[in-house]
């Protein structure tokens, strides 16, 4: 049964129970949870026998102890099991005579008496569980204080919105570690998960292990955005990253919402360049086939208004939150992301774009590439942790617009080394029509006409065989092949769409 105890100035920890301060009617002095008898009973099983390390080594650290002295035991302990020498008091007592004052840990008398408090090693677990519980607690409270004491009298620029985030990922941080069922599980319970998973894929009519995007061929290469991978979808500006983002979130959100769940996701949208109404208008645009430029312009007829209100009211009942915040840290985007988690089932994470993430506060100045690598690292880790495909979008270097033709490639990722080696999907978005455009032929010296005009027409035939066209390279993915995926794009609209290969695109 654990008993409490409290902190002497030394930070040692002194046994009894509870006391008061200041004489009667004074608040009772509450004191940091422990157990001795846990901490004492545990040391001793080891003691006895080494075996019982093995139980508990996984997630039991010298600082769990609450009492020092165990705490050096213990290290002293693991050391020389760790060696293939046998802890016991007699080699204990050696080792602390040769490296240091015995008298710190008790003498050998305590050592013997540590020996006389053994558990059986059945019970070792549960004693190392409670003795890591205890431990958790102690740093909860201290936890606790701090957001009391940064509430009271913390930074004027630091808002209290930021503080509440800063004390849900310290909160978050402390249950991961308390989760020490964690390491090795036996290979047939991870071939049962990858069944389950296949027959998921076998039993919905699109084969699809994961969210779907909501394009034929995409899926059929990718078989849908899996959970716990980060997909990169990156170009040069203007090629329709954000336009194939919006449209692959809406298609989950719109398939989770006309399925009951079955199928989709529901979708939460980080959108660090664009404001959330500009992405609605964007979504909107797409779905009625108005062109959003007319719609900011107020430039739209009576039907076409209407039409736009139909496609609004549809909007309504799908299931994608927006996040407008701009220059959010990994840290917030995790502590948000775990809240629509909670709330609302997240499925699908998009972000747009990963080069506009603040770097933490608490990250040293290593460059660029160094703060890229800490947030490619945390976006996978949060699809790994939510278990959610994320879907981030990257810009490219301005060296793909050297080669000729500026078709991208892993080198032109931005600060590239981290993002390919941390992203399980890397697609580019590459439009010919878009660099067909500015190299319209202009009069050369004295040219004549005729040979301006035929330059012209080869040029305008050029760009006719590429109008409306967008390339999806798949440069990397670990779980399939990589490709090339040919689609439409309806600029106007800001829409991608399949591409039917006896059809050409429409205008």
């Amino acid at each position: 049964m654990a008993t409490t105890t409290a902190r002497t100035p030394s930070g040692d920890l002194d046994g009894g129970g509870d006391t008061t301060q200041g004489g009667q009617g004074a608040h009772p002095f509450r004191t940091m949870p422990h157990n001795l008898e846990a901490e004492k009973g545990l040391l001793g099983a080891i003691f006895i026998n080494n075996r019982a390390y093995e139980t508990i080594s996984d997630f039991l650290r010298p600082e769990h102890f609450a009492y020092a002295q165990h705490g050096r035991i213990f290290e002293a302990a693991a050391k020389l099991i760790e060696r293939g020498q046998i802890a016991d008091p007699v080699t204990l007592r050696r080792f602390f005579e040769a490296n240091e004052n015995m008298a710190d840990i008790g003498g050998p008398a305590y050592l013997a008496e540590l020996a006389a408090s053994a558990v059986t090693v059945i019970n070792a677990g549960e004693y190392g569980r409670q003795v890591y519980d205890l431990y958790l607690k102690r740093e909860l409270i201290g936890l606790g204080e701090n957001v009391v004491n940064k509430a009271y009298g913390g930074e004027v620029e630091e808002t209290a919105t930021a503080q509440i985030e800063t004390a849900e990922q310290s909160l978050y941080d402390l249950a991961t570690k308390g989760e020490y069922e964690g390491g090795f599980q036996p290979f047939k319970d991870a071939v049962i998960t990858a069944i389950k998973s296949a027959e998921a894929a076998h039993s919905r009519e699109g084969g699809l292990a994961g969210v779907g995007t909501g394009f034929t061929d995409m899926d059929k290469l990718l078989g849908g955005l899996h959970a716990s991978d980060l997909v990169i979808l990156a170009g040069r500006p203007a090629m329709g990253k954000t336009a194939l983002a919006t449209n692959i979130a809406y298609n989950a959100a719109y398939n989770y919402s006309h399925s009951e769940g079955r199928e989709g996701a529901v979708v939460g949208f980080f959108s660090l360049e664009m404001s959330a109404e500009q992405l609605a208008s964007r979504i909107l645009s797409e779905q009625s086939n108005i062109s959003s430029d007319r719609m900011r312009k107020g430039e739209l007829s009576n039907d076409e208004f209407t039409r736009l209100a139909a496609a609004s009211s549809t909007l309504h009942q799908i299931p994608i939150f927006i996040d407008d915040t701009p220059a959010l840290t990994v840290s917030a985007l995790r502590t948000r992301a775990r809240r629509l988690k909670r709330q609302h089932n997240l499925g699908l994470i998009v972000v747009d774009y990963l080069q506009l993430i603040s770097a933490a506060a608490t990250s040293r100045n290593d460059g660029r590439v160094q703060e890229v690598s800490e947030i490619t690292r945390g976006l996978k880790t949060l699809a790994k942790e939510l278990d959610v495909p994320v879907l981030a979008l990257s810009q490219l270097s301005r060296a793909v617009e050297q080669r000729e033709p500026p078709r991208p490639q892993l080198s032109d990722l931005r600060e590239s080394g981290s993002i390919e080696q941390d992203a399980d999907v890397v697609m580019f978005i590459f439009r010919e029509e878009y660099y067909l455009e500015r190299k319209k032929p202009s009069r050369r010296g004295d040219e004549d006409d005729m040979d301006l005009d035929r330059r012209m027409e080869k040029w305008e035939d050029a760009k006719a065989k590429v109008a409306n066209m967008a390339d999806i390279i798949v440069a990397k993915q670990r779980h399939g092949p990589i490709g090339d995926i040919q689609m439409v794009f309806h600029g106007v609209f800001t829409r991608f769409g399949d591409l039917d290969p006896h059809h050409a695109p429409e205008d």
